[in-house]
């Protein structure tokens, strides 16, 4: 057999290959269906209209974002009765009754043992009411607990996040939780994999969260059941399988690295090589990260358990795993900290509130890093009047995109933005994938949630907001250095595009929700 036709076997043998395969068989047929009774086309059109009228009046009420709502209106209006089977497939996010309280009981066990201090946000509340008010709104709707006696390092790229979290890892005692959204063979996760077999043969707990979507190109198929054989444990979020279902939306895109309870690590590296820039992809890979040390990761820790539980039907003893009282509150504090979660299932948008809240409280400047910039009325409106009321908001994106399409929709936005008085920059360089704010010197967030729509309302998120942190400095000088490595988009640029490349990017626009 010759090594072209292993390939070309091993291609339409991939899940990649066949799961859409067998989702396009399914629409085909149910098109087949619809065809084959086309005579009664009359009574179709008026079944049709009415079924649309109705999806339409669904949907108009539903809680999700008005946006997401005007994008999918057009192909269920414009489309009846295919439009309505895409939308129950790709627009709706439905639990199950058992589902919904087994996500419940999670929620309210995680916010239980978060060791809340009510003296910190009382401290917190006499230093600044503002701050309070944020970190207030955080603990209530993520779970989540504002804390002190927590060392924070920033990390400037993949390559700082690889050395320091090696370092964590070769120092576990207890337990090393992982969850990433992409897992790729290659030069750091080969490594990482090393080390995690050393700590099984030392009896160190070791468990692995990976996104089944995520991962679908990067690892081979049934990769958890050779990870477990090696003691690894280790489970896949919301498996990709051929069947048409709403599920496929939601993600988990969080990248969480939790140690014995005391360290942890987030922001938008995952175990891959290109993250690091062993691997030339889209440039220079820009990416952060960041580490904490203290009472603050023992919020990761009862993220990850909580998600651990929910995918296997576990009943953790979170007790189990809390560090020593003596070792976390010895440590300095450097600020106030509250780690987050956000999740597509409780119709609480968590990361964009916690966005717009940092806008709104600007008074000096906001300066933003995302790879995307695909966003809702609210958030336009929110950064536009930020910059009408005198605050400098600057935004960076990549100047090489990973995704052409979902480029044209970001600079889609460009006109109205700048129009706005918001400066627009581009790296250079390559492509960035950072998810950064940071504003006035006094307040930064550092994690995962991107500035579109997925991050935002459809896929499980996570990040840091910090206060009055040391760190946030280094987040600032980390910002300045890359808008000197950008150039500045201006609309002499904008107004030179040719009326059919503006009018592609309008068209992407309506529909940017659905990307």
């Amino acid at each position: 057999m010759t090594k072209l036709l292993k390939k070309f076997i091993s291609i339409i043998t991939h899940r990649i290959f066949i799961i859409p395969l067998l989702m396009i068989l399914q629409i085909a047929l149910i098109l087949l269906i619809i065809l084959k009774y086309n005579q009664y086309f009359v009574h179709f059109y008026l079944i049709s209209f009415i079924l649309s009228f109705i999806m339409a009046i669904y949907i108009i009420n539903g809680k999700s974002n008005p946006g997401y709502k005007i994008a999918w209106l057009i192909p269920t209006m414009g489309l009846p009765v295919f439009g309505i089977i895409l939308y129950m497939i790709f627009g709706m996010n439905q639990l199950s009754t058992h589902e919904k309280k087994k996500l419940k009981k999670l929620y309210y066990k995680g916010q239980d043992n978060q060791n809340k201090k009510d003296l910190v946000m009382d401290e917190l509340k006499y230093e600044s009411l503002n701050a309070h008010n944020q970190a207030k709104y955080i603990c209530d709707y993520s779970p989540s607990s504002v804390c002190k006696h927590t060392k924070t390092t920033y990390l400037s790229g993949g390559e700082v996040y690889f050395e320091k979290l090696m370092d964590a890892l070769k120092k576990a005692h207890k337990y090393i939780f992982l969850e990433y959204f992409i897992i790729r063979e290659g030069y750091m996760w080969n490594n990482i994999l090393e080390l995690l077999k050393t700590k099984v043969e030392e009896g160190v707990d070791v468990r692995l969260i990976y996104d089944d979507l995520g991962c679908i190109v990067t690892l081979p198929n049934h990769y958890e059941k050779r990870l477990n054989k090696l003691g690894i444990k280790t489970v896949v979020f919301n498996k990709f399988i051929p069947r048409l279902r709403s599920r496929f939306n939601n993600r988990d895109h969080r990248k969480i690295a939790v140690i014995d309870g005391y360290t942890c690590f987030t922001g938008g590296i995952n175990l891959a090589d290109e993250y690091m820039n062993k691997q030339v992809r889209f440039g220079y890979w820009k990416d952060n990260g960041i580490m904490l040390e203290g009472a603050a990761a023992w919020n990761f820790t009862t993220m990850f358990l909580s998600m651990w539980d929910f995918i296997t039907g576990e009943n953790t003893n979170l007790k189990e795993y809390m560090p020593p009282h003596e070792l976390v509150y010895t440590t300095p504090s450097d600020g106030y900290i509250v780690p987050y979660e956000d999740n597509p299932w409780d119709h609480e948008a968590v990361g964009e509130t916690i966005y717009l809240n940092l806008i709104n409280k600007a008074n000096r400047y906001i300066y933003i890093t995302t790879p995307y910039l695909i966003i809702d009325n609210e958030m336009i409106t929110a950064l536009i009047t930020a910059a009408k009321r005198g605050v400098d908001v600057k935004i960076i994106t990549p100047g090489i995109p990973d995704k052409k399409i979902v480029s044209e929709v970001t600079k889609a936005y460009y006109n109205q933005l700048i129009e706005g008085g918001i400066r627009i920059y581009e790296f250079t360089k390559g492509f960035v994938h950072e998810k950064t704010f940071v504003v006035d010197d006094e307040y930064a967030t550092v994690g995962t949630v991107n500035l579109d729509y997925r991050s935002l309302y459809l896929h499980f998120e996570c990040g840091v907001w910090l206060y009055a942190s040391s760190t946030i400095h280094n987040i600032k000088k980390d910002v300045q250095k890359t808008l000197k490595e950008s150039r500045e988009i201006k609309k002499k640029g904008i107004e030179k595009l040719s009326f059919f490349k503006n009018l592609k990017r309008q068209i992407l626009k309506a529909f940017a929700p659905l990307m």
